[in-house]
């Protein structure tokens, strides 16, 4: 299987397991609060990375520590929190467009802060690509639009945090294989994010709250699979192609969505066609 194969692969295997983590996160706050679901998250992902943890920590410099704190903070801590809070007050079509902000602000901080040239082709693309995502997100759903802007801007943030911890992969630990980049900089959560779960009623639910194991299980899923599996891959995926690319999974999200429903005897638009080729066109672009 040549390279360009294997990149498209991941990106879609990114889709899938990322285009499920909004489900899960509703279906984790039926139960718990937003700090309890984050901390939840961060703590079974950081047990699950444990047993590796001190044969892998052998494997990097120094130097290459503070860089795994960035990408452990932004792009697992600081979102999971995010998120989790801004699904309690606005829409799964809010949270999806706003989502796709993520290889915009990818571009943005790779060019302004880590010194990345682009193609004037990789800006046609983003925005090709984010226009493709709002038509194919607006057009997927009947509800309108319910936008509260301060849960809104925790999403901002948390596209924001993605961009940076991206870069920060390409740019400083791009010769460390995704495996320890994700076992380190996901096992320097686990403790503060334990300290956090230990100070909430998570306990008390279980025992008492009759969806309690339900939501834990959402919760389960979407550490093991929405953050331990996919942080592999995204890393690996900003290896070896770039952060901008691996961030165009955003605008694919959403059209896991349709493509699941037309499986499930949904109708298709042809608006939801055309914004799948603007995605399709713009995820393109940025592999220019």
């Amino acid at each position: 299987m040549n390279k360009n194969t294997i990149r498209w692969l991941l990106l879609i295997l990114l889709a899938l397991v990322w285009g499920s983590s909004f489900i899960l996160i509703k279906k984790a706050l039926i139960a718990f609060e937003p700090l309890e679901v984050a901390s939840l998250r961060i703590s079974i992902s950081a047990l699950a990375f444990t047993p590796f943890f001190f044969r892998h920590r052998t494997r990097v410099s120094a130097l290459d520590w503070r860089a795994l704190v960035i990408v452990g903070l932004c792009g697992s801590g600081i979102p999971a929190f995010c998120y989790a809070m801004a699904q309690t007050q606005i829409s799964s079509i809010t949270t999806g467009i706003l989502n796709s902000l993520t290889p915009l602000f990818t571009l943005l901080i790779g060019v302004w802060f880590f010194s990345v040239t682009s193609h004037w082709l990789k800006y046609i693309g983003v925005i090709i690509g984010l226009l493709g995502a709002i038509f194919l997100i607006y057009f997927n759903y009947t509800a309108s639009l319910q936008i509260d802007m301060i849960y809104a801007l925790l999403i901002v943030v948390g596209t924001i945090c993605y961009a940076i911890s991206g870069n920060v992969v390409k740019q400083y630990l791009n010769k460390i294989d995704s495996f320890t980049i994700s076992v380190l900089s996901l096992s320097l959560l686990g403790l503060p994010a334990l300290v956090i779960l230990l100070r909430t009623d998570v306990l008390t639910k279980l025992s008492n709250h009759s969806e309690a194991w339900f939501s834990l299980g959402a919760v389960a899923i979407l550490a093991l699979f929405g953050t331990v599996l996919a942080s592999i891959v995204y890393f690996r995926l900003v290896q070896i192609t770039s952060a901008l690319f691996a961030s165009s999974v955003s605008y694919l999200i959403p059209m896991v969505a349709v493509i699941l429903g037309f499986l499930d005897g949904e109708p298709v638009l042809a608006i939801q066609v055309a914004g799948m080729a603007l995605i399709i066109s713009g995820v393109y672009l940025t592999r220019r």
